[in-house]
């Protein structure tokens, strides 16, 4: 996927402006992108509309101004979108209770091998991550990881953990596989 570029970021003030329409455009970006698989992982395929509007909302609500910050904050975001061929995302492990979340994310240190996409053929492509992201301890409870499908368009995702609680795999609805499909393609 082709990364966003300095020349498609706005200004704070001119994104304020914008902000409403722009903003409304990107929920509906992550919407067909944002796939939950059982109770507790929600998978937000990247895209560069979902990048662009990032960028915009760090440079809004830090007020960022000097350029180079702002390449910065590109660059980061831009590393979610992944190489060609691969579908970048965030992982989001959603857990409210404090005290519950860490013994979880501590017992789950290890999920990340465990995350897959299959394709049509019946084969599984297993995420990639930031190694940076899994401490000693514990597991980050946001992820970003990629999958490498060489271009292939996924259909289902899933988690074959140990525990029984993350087993899980989803069929992706038509409306998702097209979504990543054009993402794929872009």
């Amino acid at each position: 996927m082709r990364p966003v570029e300095r020349s498609e970021i706005l200004d704070y003030v001119t994104y304020e402006e914008q902000r409403s329409v722009l903003r409304a455009s990107a929920v509906a970006a992550k919407a067909v992108r944002r796939i939950h698989v059982g109770q507790f992982l929600c998978f937000l395929f990247e895209n560069r509309e979902t990048v662009r509007y990032q960028v915009q909302e760090m440079m809004r609500a830090e007020q960022i101004v000097r350029e180079a910050d702002i390449l910065h904050e590109l660059a980061t975001y831009n590393e979610l979108l992944g190489s060609p061929g691969q579908l970048g995302c965030t992982l989001l492990i959603g857990i409210d209770d404090i005290a519950e979340r860490e013994v979880r994310l501590v017992r789950w240190r290890d999920l990340n091998p465990h995350l897959y996409l299959v394709l049509e053929d019946g084969s599984r492509v297993r995420a990639t991550w930031d190694e940076r992201q899994v401490g000693t301890e514990r597991l980050s409870a946001v992820q970003y990881l990629f999958f490498d499908t060489h271009g292939a368009v996924p259909v289902a995702i899933g988690c074959d953990h140990s525990d029984t609680e993350l087993q899980h795999e989803v069929t992706l609805l038509q409306e998702q596989r097209e979504a990543l499909t054009l993402d794929l393609s872009s």
